[in-house]
């Protein structure tokens, strides 16, 4: 595991108002009775152990999926400034994410164009204007492009025209940077515009970057994704760390192709409060939560956004980035005591609760038992999402 935190540029935003947020994320919110109001309704659904299990699947989803659309790899939020650039390992590849003096993002391959060493070993941000090659001190602008070769006069003929850094077709959407591993033109159909807007008014894209970890589990990706779909485990998993603070309603759920917005009301939620002081932080009264297309997770908490990525590495492997995301950094003692806290609370929530669930659920499927999974109604999310993505398949 990596763990880094890093200081960055003030944002502007201090909280989220319900005013802030887009039309359709207001309406929905609108839509949440209160507590005592809501209705839970049962579902009967299953999905076979294969899912999760199965090589033919996996080798199906990376096909199908993952080398044949854009995937999320980090956030442009990691990248604040011009002439920064950070290495990302992801799905396998090694990956260098830089942004160049115009402020754009570009992703290219962490390989030297001599002989495919790594550029960069760390995850860490490195603001520079050039990256040099640690075996033969080849160097390279942070627009990939090949600047100087170390004796060149060795080399008879070499054109540095045609030996940039292998470039990736890329696009930013609501601040988080996908890629189409393949090279192929991105196919972004499934990438919402509505999805985006709800990022850029929770202020995603300009958010402070607080800290950022990874995470190497030993489960299908899949497994380590269903608890954020559902909230039936929420008050059984975490009942000795934040299972007091929700219950088991209320929320509304929209879907946007194989996106899925879901908001609930927090622990003794009614609608009135939303209009008790407009300049309220909403995030004190209602969470989001977003699976976007195909395997990111948006979480909103009342002083940071987390973030993740979780990406499929082997049917019995997934690795997870972490963000979690502020509206800028602590400018009080009092305000580093509440993101420190948060940070660790959170990092002890998902990784030793949710990813460890995810764990010792695959070890028990693996052994082939249960042969199907059941769903109730609190988990209906997880059918969603799995018919959505099963189409693509």
């Amino acid at each position: 595991m990596t763990d880094v935190s890093e200081t960055k540029k003030p944002g502007d935003r201090k909280i989220t108002r319900l005013a802030d947020l887009t039309a359709s994320q207001q309406a929905d919110i609108r839509q949440i009775p209160a507590e005592k109001d809501f209705v839970n309704v049962p579902l009967a659904a299953e999905r076979p152990n294969g899912i999760f299990t199965g090589r033919d699947r996996f080798d199906a989803e990376q096909t199908g999926v993952f080398r044949h659309f854009p995937v999320p790899v980090t956030l442009a939020a990691v990248l604040p400034e011009p002439g920064s650039v950070v290495a990302v390992e992801a799905y396998g590849l090694p990956l260098l994410v830089s942004r160049n003096r115009a402020g754009e993002i570009k992703v290219f391959i962490n390989a030297c164009q001599h002989k495919g060493s790594k550029l960069i070993e760390d995850c860490e941000v490195h603001e520079q204007s050039r990256i040099t090659c640690p075996y033969h001190a080849w160097t390279y602008g942070i627009d990939g492009k090949l600047l100087g070769v170390a004796r060149s006069d060795m080399f008879e003929g070499l054109d540095k025209s045609k030996r940039g850094l292998k470039q990736l077709p890329s696009v930013v959407w609501g601040g988080v940077v996908y890629v189409q591993l393949d090279g192929r033109e991105p196919d972004c159909s499934n990438l919402s515009a509505e999805v985006a807007g709800d990022f850029e008014a929770l202020g995603i894209p300009e958010a402070h970057v607080y800290g950022r970890k990874t995470f190497d589990l030993k489960a299908n990706w899949k497994l380590v994704l269903e608890p954020f779909l559902e909230g039936y485990h929420v008050q059984r998993l975490h009942a000795a760390s934040i299972g007091d603070l929700f219950v088991d309603a209320p929320s509304i759920v929209s879907t946007f192709g194989p996106n899925i917005r879901q908001v609930s009301g927090r622990i003794g939620y009614y609608p009135e409060m939303l209009d008790e002081d407009p300049d309220n932080n909403v995030h004190k009264l209602v969470t989001f939560a977003y699976t976007a297309f195909p395997n990111l997770v948006i979480v909103t908490s009342q002083y940071y956004i987390s973030a993740m990525i979780l990406m499929p590495i082997d049917v019995d492997r997934t690795i997870v980035h972490y963000f979690m995301l502020t509206p800028g950094p602590a400018t009080t003692a009092k305000a580093e005591e509440v993101f420190k806290r948060s940070y660790e609370l959170i990092l002890n929530v998902f990784g030793n609760e949710d990813f460890r669930a995810a764990q010792i659920t695959h070890e028990g499927l693996a052994a082939g038992v249960p042969e199907t999974s059941t769903y109730c109604g609190l988990e209906v999310n997880i059918i969603h999402y799995y018919e959505a993505f099963e189409q693509l398949l």
